[in-house]
């Protein structure tokens, strides 16, 4: 893999002083079709040993691959560096794949729930770096990827740059051809960035990890809350829904914690008059102290949920691979010290 192939074609043209016509040839030979640099047809020799001499080389060593019985399939990745990170299969409607990247090699924000947060953060990831998870995943399909969710370890929106890089090679009509529309960047909530994000009017779909909608909550799952509060990430919201559209917010149910008719309440008090979709899905915990709610209780918020938020998208996520490791971190954690 190389330095240079983490960019869409125009930004290849751009840094490397080459034609748009021969850097859309090169992104086509290695984003495109996963071949070497050289592999590039009707590319002139002198350019491809421009491009070769700007480029870093590099490469992800994959060191385990497992699979769940509901055919969730996790990657884990070593890095040129020796550092780790995992890149989860995802299979839907038995036609084609979603992938989910990771952008970071740990994280540092901390949340309660999330096995990446024990791991702490090593660096961000290249652009290349979150390409190539694509590529080693997509070369292993038989299935075609027609998505990508920037979910995986660490916060896209503190490697903005790189994320940003990324999902636009990836969506390159040269390249990995992903329609832009069915790639989605989360955030946990860094308010600046997602400020930015709706100014810059990229076209990917945004998601916000919210998870609670009562400040001193959200705070005890997420330390993120203490220096973006509920209050000024609402207001973003807000402006990127009357902009952009939409916003989907992402909800992780802990049995006990934020599923009652008081968080239904809060949401609906919160979120008044705001066009977002609310994902829910059950919190995946390997260390056993969050546990899902069963479906007694999800029902009952499901229910409350439809009093609060009329009108509202309510779509529950799927927890898959819960059998083998399949929520961020886990696998890594697994396998540190090996």
């Amino acid at each position: 893999m190389l330095h240079l192939a983490g960019q869409d074609s125009r930004t290849l043209a751009r840094r490397a002083g080459i034609s748009l016509e021969d850097a859309r040839r090169i992104t086509g030979a290695v984003i495109g079709r996963g071949a070497p640099l050289r592999d590039a047809r009707n590319v002139r020799r002198s350019v491809l040993d421009e491009v070769d001499a700007l480029a870093t080389p590099g490469e992800l060593r994959l060191l385990e691959a497992v699979d769940a019985r509901d055919g969730f399939r996790k990657y884990l990745f070593e890095l040129p560096d020796g550092l780790r990170v995992e890149t989860v299969r995802i299979p839907l409607f038995d036609t084609h794949h979603v992938v989910c990247l990771s952008s970071q090699a740990g994280c540092a924000l901390g949340c309660a729930f999330c096995a990446t947060a024990k791991l702490g953060l090593d660096r961000s990831l290249r652009s290349w770096e979150m390409v190539a998870q694509l590529l080693a995943v997509r070369a292993d399909s038989e299935r075609p990827i027609t998505g990508v969710v920037f979910m995986g370890q660490g916060e896209p929106f503190l490697n903005y740059d790189e994320v940003l890089t990324a999902a636009y090679a990836l969506c390159d009509p040269a390249g990995a051809r992903i329609d832009a529309r069915r790639i989605s960047i989360s955030t946990a909530g860094v308010v600046p960035m997602i400020r930015r994000y709706t100014a810059e009017g990229h076209k990917f779909r945004l998601c916000i990890s919210l998870n609670a909608a009562m400040p001193w909550k959200r705070r005890a799952l997420m330390p993120v809350e203490q220096g973006f509060p509920l209050d000024e990430l609402v207001e973003a919201i807000r402006e990127h829904a009357a902009l952009r559209g939409r916003v989907t917010l992402e909800y992780v149910m802990i049995s006990g914690v934020n599923v009652g008719e008081e968080d239904a309440a809060a949401l609906g008090q919160l979120l008044a008059g705001i066009p977002v979709r609310l994902n829910p899905i059950a919190v995946n915990d390997a260390s056993g102290r969050y546990c899902p709610p069963d479906e007694d209780e999800w029902n009952a918020f499901r229910d409350a949920l439809a009093r609060e938020l009329p009108g509202t998208p309510v779509v529950r996520r799927y927890s898959g691979g819960q059998d083998e490791h399949a929520a961020c971190g886990m696998l890594a954690s697994r396998r540190r010290g090996d």
